[in-house]
This record gives C-alpha cells, structure tokens and sequence, in this order.
C-alpha cells in the first residue's frame, strides 16, 4: 500500500538548513519505499531559512538583493522576498547568529541595523504589506538598530548618537523618532515569533538569549539593565508601555521596539512564526491530501511545546488525524512528552555517544538513514496490520 508523505521540517540550527533536512528525509525514504509520493514542504518558524522555506514553496516570491550590514556593522549582500506589493524579511539574513563566526559573537555592540536596511530598502520598492520573521538574531540591542535604520535617533545625556548595540543603551538619554519616514503609515507590518519572553528580567531577552549571542553573566547583567533604561526612554518618547507585553524579548527586544511604533504603520500584529509560514506555504491544503506527516528539528526538547515547529506541525497533524512523526537531532524525554500529547512520535536521528560538534558535523547521511529506519518499521507495520 502507497502512501502520500508530508515532509515538513524546520531547519537543525548551525548544522542543516530545512531545505536539506527536507531533502535527506525524502531521499532515506524513497530508497526504501519508492513507490511512495513524497511532498517536499521545509517550514520554518520566522527563524534562519524561512526565505528558502518559502521559496521552495511557490517560485512566485523573487528574491531580491540589498546591500545591508552583518550584526557588527560590515558591509554585506542581503536579501528579501517579493510578490507583488507583499515582502517577507528574515532577521536572520542580515542580522542573524549565522553571520558571525562562534568566536565572534558580541550581544553588546551586535545590531540589528542590516535587517532595518533591508526593511527599509522594501519599503521603498514599493512594498506595502511585509512580513518580519525574527528568529535566529545575534542581537540584544532592542531592535534599536532596526529603528535607526528607518530614521529614529538614540541620543546620550550630550546630544551624540549612540554606537551600535545593546551596551550602548546604558547612556541613552533621548530618543527622536521624528525621522522616522511617513511611509510607514501605508505599510501594513506583520512580526512572525514563537518567543512569549518578556523584554526584561530573568525571562528577558538579555538573561535567557543573551549567554548564545556571546554574553557572559556580567554582560547579561548589564544589558538587562542597559536595555531597560532603553525602555525608560523609549516609552517615553512613544507614548506606550512595550517592556511587559509577551514577546516584547524576541530578537534580544526587536519586537520591544517596534512595540514602541506600532501607530505608525497602517496596521502591525505579532502572531506565531510557524503558523504564518504554514499559512504561506499553503501547508492545510498539503496536509488535507496526506497519509502521514514527518517533521522535526534539531532539538526536541522542553521548549518544543512553546510554539517550536515541530510542536506546530504535530498539532495541525493531530486536528487533521493524520498521523505525525518527528525527527530529532537529540530528543529529551521532556521533548517527547510534548509530541506525545499530540499523538506524535519522536524519534532521533543520534547514531551514537558524540559531542554536539560531531553530530552537526555528520551532516545529513545520519538523517537519511533515520528516515529510512523508520520507513521499514512502517512497511512492517503494514504488513503486521
């Protein structure tokens, strides 16, 4: 008996992109079951690959290249997609972890500048409706780059603008945003995360993201406090509290800050990475025809179930009642407890003891043989049945 086969990963952060993992699943698959049609839909949750998910879903979004900045400030080629006057823009290519090096990584002078170029550069092609996705940053500058970008100015207690980054918010005296360009009010702007951290505290963007981004516990301390004097003044100056709403901490506080405008675009919403990619992707439609779905990610762990793809996938999976399989890179038990209350089962691709560094260096062979492993385990279950 054939069967209709959903692939639908995220990427395995620092390791492989969702287009390869999609791939290495279909193709373990396929050499074991041929006779099975196999559709081939990479996800993303608004993190790094989202532009690749969403291109290998429908040709009619273009690439389009910017020249933009990395999250230290050097010259780079970005990109954003384009369909009409609908624009998607992913953080993570301009500003994001995979830009800098593991020893480079510095969450105090890290910017989010190159992302508002980007978005700046859409916006003035003539773009009118633009979906921001914010995994993935570098960053922990509270989006003030980003806003710099599109003309606001952070000023110290002298009237000089501030350097690039987090540390610098400390000396924040005055914000302008004046400059910010009266185009935005015909710009409808659409954030995709999954994050529900608050901008501040111990479950702030500094304390639970910043230690990844380079930050010592000394340099969370501070950017905690540097980028709540950042929401002194940015309040202040907007008119509106930012620092307390859920996922005001996404992108080491992009979405704080742009919180802090939202008045001044035509129409802004923050909603789930993963379920407005699926939206994009047309992944209801894909699932309707499907006998059974595979996704996965890098890690299935007890942040899977805080709007993680995987976790989204085997929840459209257990509404639909089509059965869902998830592969991981490693799996915690607290990991497969999520999947499991949706009626997912988590397998992981781990062949044997190893480091994180040997495994993100097996590349994709020990995820095609996963996949497989358990395309035998379904012809024998067939059969059993």
């Amino acid at each position: 008996m054939t069967s209709r086969v959903l692939v639908a990963p995220d990427s395995f952060k620092g390791s492989l992109t969702s287009l390869q993992v999609t791939d290495a699943i279909a193709t373990g698959w396929a050499r074991v079951r041929p006779a099975d049609q196999i559709d081939r839909c990479p996800i993303s949750d608004g993190g790094a690959g989202l532009l690749d998910a969403l291109r290998a879903a429908d040709s009619s979004w273009q690439p389009l290249p910017v020249a933009s900045r990395d999250p230290l400030g050097r010259p780079i080629g970005a990109r954003f997609l384009r369909s009409g006057e609908r624009a998607v823009v992913e953080l993570a290519d301009a500003s994001g972890l995979g830009r800098v090096g593991r020893d480079e990584r510095d969450a105090g002078t890290a910017s989010t500048f190159g992302t508002g170029l980007t978005l700046a550069a859409a916006i003035g092609l003539g773009v009118r409706e633009v979906i921001l996705g914010v995994g993935g940053s570098a960053t922990t500058d509270g989006g003030s780059g980003l806003l710099a970008a599109l003309g606001a100015r952070f000023l110290d207690a002298q009237g000089n603008e501030l350097p690039p980054g987090g540390a610098a918010l400390a000396r924040l005296a005055r914000v302008d945003l004046g400059g910010l360009s009266s185009v935005l009010a015909e710009v409808r702007l659409t954030v995709a995360s999954d994050v529900t951290n608050p901008l501040l505290g111990p479950s702030g963007a500094a304390a639970v993201y910043g230690p990844q981004k380079g930050a010592s516990p000394g340099q969370v301390a501070a950017l905690d406090a540097a980028l709540a004097r950042y929401a002194d003044v940015l309040e202040a100056a907007a008119g509106r509290s930012i620092r307390d709403v859920p996922g005001a901490g996404a992108a080491g506080g992009t979405v704080a800050g742009l919180l802090a405008i939202a008045d001044r675009f035509a129409a802004f919403a923050v909603r789930s990475g993963v379920e407005e990619v699926m939206g994009l992707v047309r992944f209801a439609e894909r699932l309707a025809g499907s006998t059974l779905v595979i996704t996965g990610e890098g890690r299935v762990d007890a942040q899977t179930a805080f709007g993680k793809t995987a976790y989204g996938v085997a929840r459209r999976a257990a509404e639909a009642g089509v059965p869902c399989l998830a592969l991981g890179g490693s799996v915690t038990p607290e990991g497969e407890a999520a999947l499991a209350a949706l009626g997912a089962i988590t397998v992981s691709a781990s062949e044997g003891p190893g480091t994180l560094e040997d495994a993100m260096a097996a590349g994709a062979a020990p995820l095609e043989r996963t996949a497989g492993r358990i395309a035998r385990l379904v012809t024998l279950g067939s059969r059993l049945a």
